[in-house]
């Protein structure tokens, strides 16, 4: 399955849905999204993980990007994820520690 990503405004802040796979091949595209969002001078972000069906290593060095991008541009940047395979291997990663991680999108949007 291939990468796809919709942007959407809910309030003061950008949601960014990605749907399908991220992984060596696509990962690239979620950092240039991302980094655009957050160069254009978003300050709330959130990344819906929802739809995704697959992450490796490298979406998940993409989503670092991000943060550190974030951090940087002094924006918020919160995930949405509620799916345990997912969340154990940010679990593994000791990555759970460094993104603010909501178990639904209404969550991640409260909390902005």
């Amino acid at each position: 399955m291939n990468l796809s990503m919709t942007a959407s405004r809910a309030g003061n802040q950008t949601v960014l849905a990605v749907h399908g796979e991220v992984d060596l091949h696509s990962a690239s595209r979620l950092t240039d999204r991302l980094t655009a969002i957050l160069d254009a001078g978003e300050r709330s972000v959130v990344v819906d993980l929802s739809p995704l069906s697959f992450l490796d290593s490298t979406g998940l060095g993409a989503l670092v990007a991000a943060r550190n991008r974030a951090e940087q541009t002094g924006a918020a940047l919160r995930l949405v994820c509620a799916s345990d395979r997912l969340l154990k291997l940010f679990r593994i990663t000791g990555l759970d520690a460094a993104f603010e991680i909501h178990p639904t999108l209404a969550a991640a949007l409260s909390a902005g």
